[in-house]
């Protein structure tokens, strides 16, 4: 069923305010500090140009809490203005009196970019709507704009202050990002087929498990090709690796690991070797050789030319996360090896977060995937069939603010 939302062109945002929630919540390079694509930048300028009569305050997150890639959103302020062709100033501010000062003194086709969301203490929580309208966040930023595009569809699946709390107080609609996606995904999912094979992996390994869950509930996991530090978790609880992984909850995700293992083995796949650091650099051996605690980088060639098989064999595949540290080129032989066999594929093929979408440009084969999103969770939980809640959102403000233009 289509969803129901307020597009641009449904309300009149000539001259007015918008807070424009986007997501360019970026990749960054864990020794260089740089900030390694732009395919993000590239979806939010989308929206952002298209407000060129408008004052628009531009808000992200970035990172997680001490993690290396928490930063402020100063160089982000930078990097689209070039892309723009305009000044975006920028606020190392979210909602303090700075913040609302700078708002307030903005002339049309002006760009202020606030400082990470997530300095906010309020937006690393979920809500239900009703109370995320009442945060301080929401509350100060909402007094100080006209409207509201949500255009942040790699955060769909969060119900943080900034994606749920502003349909209910202003005209909210959704960004050009958040609109392509959709109907792009309602045309995919009405011609896909099975068999379904998954291929998860990067360092979430909470959200994988997750998507498993949801994947396999709503029959599109066939087959799941287990990678990334999510595939050392599963080898652990199959006992072939004996050492602590220095994992979030590890003995928790290990032990949802061995139950799922447990009850349907012939669904997942592990990997049969793997890439460490070696004398020369990149070496390959199987888990069990290793009787140390070692840092594994990558899958191994076995492993490619496995998981490889059945991508091709696929009618739909669903990648999410990549196989190994690509950044570094001794360790790039999973990523590239199964990107380039989705390439080949004759099958659906779906591309799912940041670091892949950065991955296929590097190698440049982004144009034989049919459908690459920079969104990780939130994808999976859509293919899934659960609701989103920036999706509920829209849906809410098109029913309070849809009779004409607001």
């Amino acid at each position: 069923m289509p969803i129901k939302m307020l597009t641009l062109e449904d309300l009149d945002l000539e001259g007015k305010r918008v807070f424009a929630r986007v997501d360019i919540n970026t990749p960054i390079h864990p020794e260089t500090g740089e900030m390694m694509e732009q395919a993000r930048f590239e979806e939010a300028v989308a929206t952002v140009r298209d407000l060129h009569d408008s004052k628009v305050i531009v808000a992200s997150h970035q990172g997680r809490v001490a993690r290396s890639d928490y930063t402020s959103l100063d160089v982000h302020a930078k990097i689209m203005a070039k892309m723009l062709g305009k000044k975006v100033d920028f606020v190392p501010d979210v909602f303090g009196p700075e913040a609302l000062s700078r708002m307030d003194s903005m002339s049309d086709g002006d760009v202020l970019m606030l400082d990470n969301l997530r300095f906010a203490a309020e937006e690393n929580q979920e809500y239900k709507p009703a109370d995320a309208e009442k945060t301080f966040l929401v509350k100060r930023i909402s007094a100080h704009v006209d409207a509201c595009a949500l255009d942040a569809f790699s955060t769909a699946h969060r119900s943080s202050p900034s994606i749920v709390g502003f349909a209910g107080l202003v005209p909210t609609c959704a960004g050009r990002t958040v609109g392509r996606e959709l109907r792009m995904l309602d045309r995919i999912v009405s011609v896909e087929k099975g068999p379904y094979v998954t291929v998860l992996g990067g360092a979430k390994v909470n959200d994988r498990l997750e998507a498993i869950d949801a994947l396999i509930a709503n029959n599109r996991a066939d087959k799941v090709l287990l990678c990334g530090v999510v595939g050392l978790v599963f080898l652990k609880a199959a006992g072939k690796l004996r050492w602590d992984l220095g994992v979030d909850g590890e003995q928790k995700l290990v032990a949802q690991a061995k139950k799922l293992l447990e009850d349907e083995p012939d669904r997942y796949a592990l990997p049969v070797d793997v890439a460490v650091k070696g004398g020369d650099g990149r070496k390959e051996v199987q888990p069990a050789q290793l009787d140390s605690p070692t840092k594994i980088m990558d899958i191994g060639s076995k492993t490619v030319e496995s998981y490889s098989r059945h991508i091709k064999g696929a009618g739909t595949v669903f990648m999410s996360g990549p196989p190994g540290a690509f950044e570094w080129d001794e360790f790039s032989v999973g990523t590239e090896g199964l990107l380039r066999a989705m390439a080949s594929s004759f099958g659906t093929t779906i591309i799912s977060g940041g670091h892949l979408s950065t991955a296929l440009r590097k190698y440049g084969i982004h144009d034989q995937i049919d459908h690459i999103s920079t969104a990780g969770g939130a994808l999976v939980q859509y293919l899934a069939g659960k609701r989103l809640p920036l999706i509920d959102a829209l849906e809410r403000a098109a029913a309070k603010w849809g009779n004409g233009k607001q």
